[in-house]
């Protein structure tokens, strides 16, 4: 048997910070508007949302190295761009690359049925999309990274989608306020995967992975990455100005100079890959730091 190690790191689960932020904001939502916080739940979905997370990572890895893209991708910034690059260091090989892709699926699939069967089948739905997107992202035939909807799809999954699925688990209704109080980490999210497919662009192109960074051209996608940063402290502001969302959310917005520093760094260095690092760091931190401060300002909507 090889190391744990490396399937850990095949795993990249320093990134499951993606699955874990939107959990914690919907099951703190649940919370505060109704005091119900189920451990065993919460613990449940956390687990079977990072298993599906780990599924994607491992499984698109897989299906990058079936289509030559991590190969060609020599300007990769690690650990934001080129995969893991396991199958390219002859750590694991392609099959136990797959393999444990399809593992994580499917033991995320069985806490996932286990909850529908508990909850009720709208799980079911979320998570079949989730599952589906999230394997076909860059699995043919669909391979939906180059379709033109794969960031939305990605802010979708690990934004609305997870955080709504994490308060119908503790509550068993469905209501708004946890789809638009998660729409700043659907935009960020977005904008970490949007970030990093700078230094990914030629690879990508090479191989037929149209998304937005290869349409628009590193120049221009500049202006798209400073829209999904707007967006997202714009939907802070209209969350709270329309009252669908606690007014301390506003919390998030402390978040602001960090998203600043790492649009200078993009405006700036957006075609040197090693220069443009700290943008990607910063991103990461930002979509943390914001999920965060949204899960505090409904700790706080309850307390006070």
């Amino acid at each position: 048997m090889k190391p744990l190690k490396l399937y850990l790191e095949e795993l990249r689960a320093p990134f499951f910070t993606a699955s874990i932020v939107p959990v914690l904001l919907g099951t703190l939502i649940a919370w505060a508007r109704t005091g119900v916080f189920h451990v065993d739940t919460f613990l449940l979905t956390l687990l079977g949302g990072v298993l599906l997370h780990a599924g994607t990572n491992v499984v698109n890895d897989y299906y990058d190295h079936v289509s030559g893209n991590d190969e060609a991708n020599t300007r990769f910034v690690r650990p934001f761009t080129g995969g893991s690059r396991m199958i390219q260091k002859g750590l694991l090989s392609p099959k136990e690359v797959l393999t444990l892709g399809l593992v994580c699926f499917a033991l995320g699939s069985l806490i996932g049925l286990y909850l529908a069967f508990r909850v009720g089948k709208v799980i079911l739905l979320l998570g079949a999309i989730g599952i589906l997107s999230g394997y076909f992202y860059t699995a043919p035939p669909l391979r939906l990274v180059s379709t033109g909807f794969g960031e939305l799809l990605v802010g979708l999954n690990f934004g609305s989608l997870m955080t709504l699925g994490a308060f119908y688990v503790q509550t068993r209704w469905l209501t708004w306020e946890p789809v638009v109080a998660s729409l700043p980490v659907s935009f960020l999210i977005a904008a970490v995967l949007y970030i990093n497919e700078f230094q990914d662009m030629e690879a990508d192109s090479a191989v037929g992975k149209t998304h937005w960074v290869v349409r628009l051209g590193r120049a221009r996608a500049v202006k798209g990455y400073a829209w999904i940063l707007g967006l997202t402290y714009a939907s802070i502001l209209l969350g709270v100005l329309l009252r669908l969302t606690s007014p301390w959310t506003l919390l998030g917005l402390l978040t602001l100079p960090i998203a600043w520093k790492g649009l200078r760094v993009a405006r700036e260095f957006y075609d040197d890959y090693l220069k443009l690092a700290p943008a990607n760091a910063a991103t990461v931190m930002v979509h943390l730091l914001t999920g965060l401060l949204l899960s505090l300002g409904y700790v706080l909507e309850r307390l006070i």
